[in-house]
């Protein structure tokens, strides 16, 4: 199978689609990067590259993403309100002043998007403090050591003295600053794939080009006023193929449209004949509509994702009933083990750095429509749904208000 060369360039991008096909979502890339220090991410090292392409192209593909990276960060952290350090680094997460729910969110969204998420912790020689930074994925390599990061801004022109090494926690170096630094590497399971995770809706990644390609055909169509394609012969006598060229050129700059759905042709015309045009109609306009449509639905599919909660049901009415259901669905199988997956490391590192028991340290889920009365009670409402609940727990007597402030 030969890989796909993006048209405005001839770099060979990272993973393959189709044969001998052309595509021009994938983004352009090289060979010329020194891949002796570190693991490839793909065929030429630029896989995450591609897939950051592919979610800016397609909208279905970038609205689920979006979504289910906000409803796994949910709408903040809930903690033991006697842990001091804890409720700081809730607040503030490192010294940007970025709360613990904004880091939380990138990395949600990056190991949905590739797989692959990464968390940089900075601390000091005595532990008095603990930072926590979202690193972007696309810059990150395992190194060939398999014990560090490689941080590169660009791995299209890679540098060796202009990337930065970090070891994999729970190791730590000193940098430059004289905080002790390490990273966390979060991947997704599957099978083959030592070195990094792959994307779980990796099997509808030819849908979400669809998807793309069907957008920018209307596109097309929109932007040729929605003409007929079709053949302009034009009744010229020329002497060489130089002149013919030439007329064909300025006819296509003044009649062609953009991008352009005119073929045209120059002949020298009997006496009877002139220049004419022969439109060309196509009646499978129907199929592009439901091939979009098929695209979308599939894509939702290789998400794991539900219709309602990605926006593409409200044509037909807005059923506050089902999306409740299936957010409920949703919760239970897939956003629920993705937080814990998420921060269960992050306990640890609070855990063994700050000496601060971090198990009170809870995501705070809110369903995109109101389930339960504001002026009910963490408890009552846990009681409700047939959740494990203690009347008499100072957290779980605050009012739901309380916890769905924006």
């Amino acid at each position: 199978m030969k890989p796909i060369l993006p048209k405005s360039g001839g770099a060979k991008t990272s993973f393959y689609l189709c044969r001998n096909r052309a595509d021009d979502f994938l983004s352009p890339g090289s060979r010329i990067a020194d891949d002796s220090r570190y693991w490839r991410w793909g065929d030429d090292n630029l896989f995450p590259y591609a897939l950051s392409v592919l979610s800016r192209r397609s909208t279905v593909h970038r609205r689920i993403l979006n979504d289910k990276a906000g409803y796994i960060s949910g709408k903040g952290f809930s903690c033991d309100p006697a842990q001091k350090a804890l409720r700081a680094l809730v607040e503030s997460a490192n010294g940007t002043g970025e709360s613990l729910r904004q880091v939380f969110n990138r990395l949600a969204f990056d190991k949905l998007l590739l797989g692959n998420a990464f968390l940089e912790i900075a601390t000091d020689p005595g532990r008095t403090f603990l930072s926590l930074f979202h690193q972007d994925a696309t810059r990150c390599r395992l190194a060939k050591d398999r014990t560090h990061i490689l941080l590169h801004h660009d791995w299209r022109e890679f540098a060796p003295a202009r990337a930065q090494r970090l070891p994999l926690y729970p190791a730590f170096e000193k940098a430059p600053d004289g905080t002790l630094r390490s990273v966390l590497h979060y991947r997704d399971y599957e099978p083959m794939f030592e070195n990094y995770g792959v994307p779980s809706y990796i099997a509808g990644m030819n849908v979400s080009a669809i998807a793309y390609k069907t957008d920018r055909w209307n596109i097309s169509r929109l932007d040729n006023s929605f003409q007929l394609s079709g053949i302009l012969v034009l009744d010229a006598e020329v002497d060489n193929d130089a002149e013919a060229e030439n007329i064909l050129r300025k006819a296509e700059a003044r009649f062609a449209g953009k991008p352009g759905q005119v073929m045209f042709l120059v002949k020298e015309a009997g006496e009877k004949e002139g220049s004419k045009f022969i439109p060309l109609s196509s009646d499978h306009e129907g199929d592009w509509k439901d091939l979009h449509a098929q695209a979308g639905a599939d894509l939702i599919a290789a998400h794991s994702w539900f219709r309602s909660l990605s926006g593409l049901d409200y044509a037909s009415g807005f059923s506050s009933e089902r999306i409740l259901h299936e957010y409920e669905v949703a919760l239970n199988t897939l956003i629920l083990g993705q937080q814990e997956e998420l921060l269960e490391p992050i306990r640890g590192v609070i855990r063994d750095l700050l000496q601060t028991d971090a198990a009170s340290l809870q995501v705070v889920n809110r369903p995109p429509a109101q389930a339960r009365p504001a002026y009910m009670k963490v408890w009552e409402a846990r009681k409700i749904d047939g959740l494990p609940y203690d009347e008499h727990d100072p957290l779980q007597q605050r009012f739901l208000s309380e916890l769905t402030r924006p």
